[in-house]
């Protein structure tokens, strides 16, 4: 083992994708007011709305409609746009190797004030302001250290065993403090590349701040690394590869080195001799390039489209839309996210499908093999089941922070739904999404009443505080059973405070430095660190969409730091300029106190509870859905 310390004193054609499979917009109902725009026919229940402005882009449409609680702006787009200047259009320019003077395509829904205006115009506008503002930006992307950032604030991440998805997530085994490693050697004046060894001194994902051996308390040369980097290795490699062992020069004349380590080594824990090896195994990904997908329609959720994989990171996929001719058009998501499918999946079910205008596939293009996909839970809709009209909770899938009050709109195949948000649907259903009925995103009647989790009003309905009981008398319409949810809560082993790197979902092209701020059974809430709470997003624990500390440099993705305290500073100063003016406008997005929660839970006559998970409780099953009379 010691040898090297010796050795040196110093093809198919898919048929949905030539069939058009889109249903009939069904007819508008007769008492609500009608805004037309560009063809397409929206409807809003309640027209007495007053109108505002959008901060951002000028956009002119409902109040009622605008993003966030202080309605200053018409999307997420505009609000970020507008509190961080502009600064994601230089990041999203560095991830593609673009100049920055293109408007992100992410997925979001259009409010109704998008509709309000020509589309090509609000383009035009973010573009130029976007060029204007480029030559301004100053975002330190360089400068981010994780290391640093956990140092300097005592923070704890997330361990990989936590992201089954994520490489090594499987295979981590027991590396942990105090685990040795021979590493370069950097406290040294040869000239050619040696080596020590260095035990862990903390572990943060996949990083892990190192001391070499003989440094006892000092650390001067403490040094963060990821530790599936290709220079560390197990001890004894030096040994077994004959490279050269030499200790720091800071405390070379201190001892007999040989006799330390031998006896410092003797029953301690390495890495075990496979592990590169795995590491690279766990990095291979069955997805390549010109595979064929369906997936997402990002402009109209209802509705999957035909895209092509451009680029494979990390398990990361950027899809192209097979009608783009720039290729610009594209859309990004993990390779097991349930929003892609394998062709011919939307005719198999039932759902829609928008027909490409390319006839035949392009050379060198082909379907992906429909194993490669992730599987979902078979499911019996032979007995009860979901049926259409039935009321639920669900997380807006773009909106994030926030679960609404839902509709179950179409019962398709292999136990998949389609779901309407109440109140800000459109006519023809373009924004319906679909969820299947075990997804971790929806949820029973009841179920963020009894876990203290604000729920969003229907858009417009006015009888404040939102009482279940109450709207499904209003509306005629019944809970979707509590039985037919899933309840299955692993042991994910997640922590409040736990660092870790996240999908920023409405721009899914940027992974962020992020926080899990609140865990509900298998349900953490995400927040990008340095922006407000309204940007935080409700994630599985299980999602593909969430990473180990260290990933993108694992990977070589593009990590976003933390915004600058001087914009958050310049968003907070102007949130609170506006608040008191606002004051009296829609309260569906005011948070509830603890008081008026319990108030409300001892009113509910109709509703039996049971007691929900806290905010520290993160693993096991529990009875968390609320139990319906009969």
């Amino acid at each position: 083992m010691f040898d090297g310390y010796d050795s040196c004193s110093e093809d198919t054609s898919s048929s949905s994708s030539s069939e058009e499979s889109e249903e009939e917009v069904a007819p508008l109902p007769s008492n609500l007011p009608i805004i037309k725009n560009n063809g397409q026919v929206y409807t809003y229940p309640d027209g007495k709305s007053g109108m505002a402005t959008c901060e951002m882009c000028g956009m002119v449409g409902v109040r009622d409609a605008f993003y966030s609680k202080t309605k200053r702006f018409c999307s997420v787009s505009c609000s970020r746009s507008y509190s961080s200047n502009s600064k994601k259009a230089s990041i999203l320019a560095r991830l593609q190797g673009k100049p920055p003077t293109k408007k992100a395509k992410v997925l979001q829904k259009q409010p109704l004030v998008a509709k309000l205006a020509a589309y090509a115009q609000y383009q035009a506008t973010l573009q130029n302001q976007a060029k204007t503002k480029a030559g301004n930006i100053a975002v330190s992307m360089e400068g981010f250290s994780w290391g640093n950032y956990i140092n300097s604030n005592s923070f704890i991440a997330a361990p990989v065993t936590c992201f089954k998805h994520a490489p090594m997530g499987t295979c981590w085994g027991d590396i942990s403090e105090n685990v040795r490693v021979e590493v370069p050697n950097t406290d040294c004046s040869l000239p050619t590349k040696v080596f020590w060894i260095a035990g862990i001194i903390k572990l943060a994902g996949y990083n892990a701040l190192l001391r070499y051996e003989g440094f006892e308390n000092d650390s001067g040369l403490d040094f963060w690394c990821n530790i599936c980097g290709s220079d560390i290795h197990p001890v004894g490699w030096c040994a077994a590869s004959g490279k050269p062992l030499v200790p720091p020069r800071t405390i070379k004349h201190k001892t007999n080195w040989k006799a330390f380590l031998v006896k410092r080594l003797t029953g301690a824990k390495t890495l075990p001799p496979d592990f590169s090896q795995k590491v690279s195994e766990s990095m291979q990904y069955p997805f390549k390039p010109c595979m064929r997908v369906e997936v997402v329609d990002k402009r109209h959720l209802c509705r999957t489209r035909v895209a092509v994989v451009e680029s494979v990171i990390g398990g990361r996929l950027r899809l192209v839309y097979e009608e783009s001719e720039d290729r610009t058009d594209d859309f990004w998501c993990h390779m097991h996210s349930p929003l892609i499918h394998h062709i011919g999946w939307s005719r198999s079910i039932g759902h829609r499908f928008k027909r490409s205008d390319i006839t035949k596939k392009q050379d060198g293009h082909f379907d992906t093999p429909p194993h490669l996909f992730a599987k979902v839970k078979e499911v019996d809709q032979s007995g009860e089941w979901f049926k259409e009209g039935m009321k639920l909770e669900a997380i807006d899938p773009l909106n994030l922070s926030t679960i609404c009050v839902a509709t179950i709109r179409k019962v398709l195949a292999d136990g998949f739904l389609m779901i309407g948000i109440d109140g800000s649907e459109a006519a023809d259903g373009s924004d319906w999404f679909c969820y299947h009925a075990t997804s971790p995103s929806i949820f029973p009647v009841g179920f963020c009443e009894i876990n203290m989790i604000e729920l969003t009003p229907p858009r417009g309905y006015t009888k404040l505080p939102f009482k279940w009981f109450d709207y499904l008398r209003e509306t005629g319409s019944i809970a979707a059973p509590v039985k037919l949810f899933n309840k299955d809560v692993p042991n994910h082993g997640f922590r409040v405070g736990m660092k870790l790197e996240a999908v920023d979902l409405m721009e899914p092209r940027l992974i962020c430095v992020a926080t899990v701020t609140r865990i509900i059974h298998r349900l953490l809430r995400i927040h990008f660190d340095g922006w407000e709470e309204e940007y935080d997003q409700w994630v599985d624990c299980e999602s593909p969409d969430l990473y180990p500390v260290g990933w993108c440099q694992l990977t070589g993705y593009q990590l976003q730091p933390p915004a600058s305290q001087s914009s958050r500073e310049s968003q907070s100063a102007s949130s609170k300029q506006k608040k008191k003016a606002k004051s009296q406008q829609y309260k569906g997005h005011k948070k509830m106190t603890t008081l008026q929660l319990k108030e409300e839970l001892l009113d509910g006559e109709d509703y039996n509870f049971l007691q929900g998970a806290s905010d520290q409780e993160s693993n096991g099953s529990a009875n968390f859905y609320i139990k319906q009379e009969p």
